[in-house]
């Protein structure tokens, strides 16, 4: 089997690099002939105002990357094309590429893009449905992505033009859905439930289990959305001390560090590279996923179970799907302090209670999260996407680039 994957990386590296990576290597060790195709948002600070009007127009279509990915079709002939992320320089057209070939394509939905442009449903670090409840253009009066009204703008008007290009529905096969939570929001935003499957990430190499229980642990983007907030908060309120380590970086670190002025217990230790991530994971005797938006799938639970570590979560969207109350981890409120500090400080004094939570931790990760499974689950549906596909073509399904998608470069 041949597959091309696409992939348009962030400014900063996140979660979907690692992800992408991961099935990259993936694929290749089991003998799958991967080609890439990737561009990078990384762009001068200074765009002239031309700049930024062509960057808007690109976003919802580029006409250069439906003729490079057209070339890269008719010289490389995939089997199938498997799409991670075209925002903003790859753009939607590359399905209707992908279409006009007859060749199936595969969309991993990291996020909820397609139904809020933020792609979190979060405002002012709370969540917000309006935009699935009312349509994506509520967001533009928030300014819902990088805070900028103009920016959020092209962004829905990106979803706007290609839900009514039938892009999503007709360009795409298959979907690929982290969570059963964030399936149900795609559901429920009308996309066909028959071309949503749930496929996990996974944690490729195995870490191995962990060595020791000396602290909790944060291990995440220092965002509003993220609860950090909370959890300074939440130390604060503890009766007695147990040693806190926050390992990422982000626009709160100088204000949570001012927060916890004070907090001996607390340690900033910053970003640090994947491996060094890991080996912190495995000392710690929980860790504490204190999100106040909807996550889909954060790959810091999966390390974690990895490691034999149970998790500590609010009880929100995916995570409380994830993370199996009293079996790999406990739950608390979202946004609440006191049942934070309530739930850490009957972790911390219940050790034995923790390790038995940390080896269900462990089997989940051997059910569920590992490479091979992994592998299994991405071929299967790669499999009935090329099975059906394979009847439609026998039926002489024909693909056109939509007139309405034309914009100069």
């Amino acid at each position: 089997m041949k597959v091309l994957l696409i992939h348009n990386s962030y400014r900063y590296r996140g979660g979907e690099e690692i992800v992408y990576d991961q099935e990259v290597r993936l694929l290749r060790s089991h003998g799958v002939r991967v080609v890439e195709y990737r561009r990078n948002n990384e762009l001068p600070d200074d765009l002239s105002i031309t700049d930024r009007l062509k960057l808007a127009c690109t976003t919802v279509w580029s006409g250069s990357t439906w003729q490079e990915v057209r070339d890269l079709l008719n010289s490389e002939h995939p089997d199938i094309v498997h799409v991670h992320n075209t925002l903003f320089r790859i753009s939607p057209s590359v399905y209707w590429a992908c279409k006009a070939a007859g060749v199936p394509v595969v969309q991993t939905l990291h996020n909820f893009r397609l139904l809020c442009p933020g792609g979190q449903f979060v405002r002012s670090s709370h969540v917000c449905e309006e935009c699935l409840e009312s349509g994506v253009w509520h967001s533009v009066r928030h300014g819902c992505y990088r805070n900028s009204k103009s920016a959020t703008a092209v962004v829905a008007l990106m979803v706007t033009a290609h839900q009514w290009a039938g892009t999503w529905t007709d360009c795409i096969d298959a979907y690929i859905s982290l969570s059963q939570f964030a399936r149900s929001k795609f559901l429920a935003a009308g996309l066909p439930a028959a071309k949503i499957f749930v496929k996990p990430n996974f944690v490729d190499p195995d870490p191995g289990m962990g060595e020791g229980q000396e602290y909790a642990l944060f291990l995440g983007r220092l965002n509003p959305e993220k609860g950090v907030r909370s959890l300074i908060a939440a130390w604060k309120l503890l009766q007695s001390p147990i040693p806190l380590l926050i390992v990422g970086d982000g626009p709160l670190r100088d204000e949570l560090q001012e927060r916890a002025a004070g907090l001996e217990t607390v340690k900033f230790c910053g970003q640090v590279e994947r491996p060094q991530a890991l080996s912190i994971l495995k000392k710690a005797r929980f860790l504490v996923m204190p999100s106040e938006c909807y996550e889909n799938f954060p790959c810091a639970i999966a390390e974690a179970y990895a490691c034999g570590v149970p998790v500590l979560a609010s009880a929100l969207g995916s995570l409380g799907e994830l993370v199996l109350a009293q079996h790999t981890g406990l739950h608390f409120r979202a946004g609440d302090p006191k049942d934070l500090a309530q739930c850490a400080a009957w972790a911390w004094s219940h050790p034995e209670a923790l390790g038995t939570m940390g080896l269900r931790a462990r089997s989940e990760f051997e059910n569920r999260y590992t490479a091979e499974k992994n592998y299994s689950l991405l071929m299967d549906i790669y499999d009935r996407v090329l099975a059906d596909r394979g009847h439609a073509c026998k039926n002489g399904r024909q693909a056109n680039t939509p007139s309405a998608m034309v914009c100069a470069e």
